[in-house]
């Protein structure tokens, strides 16, 4: 391994500066170097995080490309590492390298309808997506955010997601698979919502992240409706244990998803996605 290689390899210690209990047993956590540098990033691009004595994880950036004072990611506790970082109080220290990965189109999608289509935890990747499409809503079309949860309690960042429904200048719409007796939203999979929003297919971009079963079927319910595979892009985050296309773990096809990933084009990647255990 190369000396550059190896540095890469090396996490910056990191301090929590303030944790945030969401639903579902998740929690955002935001992070301050103690180096004191916040290193910029793109919108869809990923960190490792590094738990002390447990190892590290991929999570995707969720916090404001625009926020220079802190590092956002959203953990749900899944396995032993993002266990000991869901246990993490303010004061706390991990280790943090990145940012890494490919970044969501903002540039192609410049005077585009944007469509997001979020399932789940997927909504934190596209956050950050979200927050560059409304801070700078005069460079782009029409804003469609179509986000999808399994119970009305599991609704991630749902004081957000009051405020943005709340503005004129974006449609925004959640949907559960089951309801309860208060809910009063859309209920069905979130893939169901993009025949029933409005923008223009042959100059939209979709945004989709979120179970890879969701995903297909967002991502063929856009296609049906006329955006091009080749304006529909999908976070592929998976098994990635390096980030720097060192171990394998995370081949997708010909492709390594740390390295030309996570965001990928539908056109590159279509293929490979009704293939199982690839």
């Amino acid at each position: 391994m190369s000396a550059a290689a190896l540095d890469a390899m090396v996490p910056t210690p990191s301090r929590v500066v303030g944790v945030t209990r969401e639903v579902a047993g998740s929690l955002t956590v935001d992070l301050v170097p103690e180096s004191g540098l916040i290193p910029a990033f793109l919108p869809g691009q990923f960190n490792m995080l590094y738990a002390f004595g447990r190892g590290e994880v991929a999570i995707s950036l969720s916090g404001d490309p625009a926020d220079r004072s802190r590092i956002v990611h959203t953990v749900r506790p899944v396995g032993a590492v993002s266990t000991a970082i869901a246990n993490l109080e303010v004061g706390g220290v991990i280790g943090v390298r990145g940012p890494y990965g490919s970044a969501w189109p903002m540039q192609e999608a410049l005077g585009r309808d944007v469509v997001v289509v979020a399932g789940g935890l997927g909504l934190a990747p596209l956050r950050p997506a979200i927050y560059h499409l409304l801070g700078h809503r005069e460079q782009y079309g029409r804003v469609v955010i179509l986000v999808g949860m399994r119970r009305p309690e599991e609704i991630l960042y749902r004081h957000e997601l009051e405020g943005w429904r709340g503005r004129l200048d974006a449609e925004v719409r959640v949907t559960v698979d089951h309801a309860d007796s208060a809910w009063r939203g859309d209920v069905g999979v979130v893939p169901s919502l993009v025949p029933r929003t409005s923008f223009d297919p042959d100059r939209a971009i979709g945004l989709v992240c979120g179970p890879e079963i969701m995903m297909r079927y967002a991502a063929g319910t856009l296609h049906e409706a006329g955006v091009s595979h080749v304006r529909i892009y999908l976070s592929m985050e998976r098994n990635m244990k390096c980030a720097i296309g060192l171990c394998g773990h995370c081949q997708f096809g010909p492709a390594f998803v740390c390295k030309d990933g996570a965001v990928m084009r539908l056109d590159r990647i279509a293929g490979l996605l009704s293939v199982p255990e690839i």
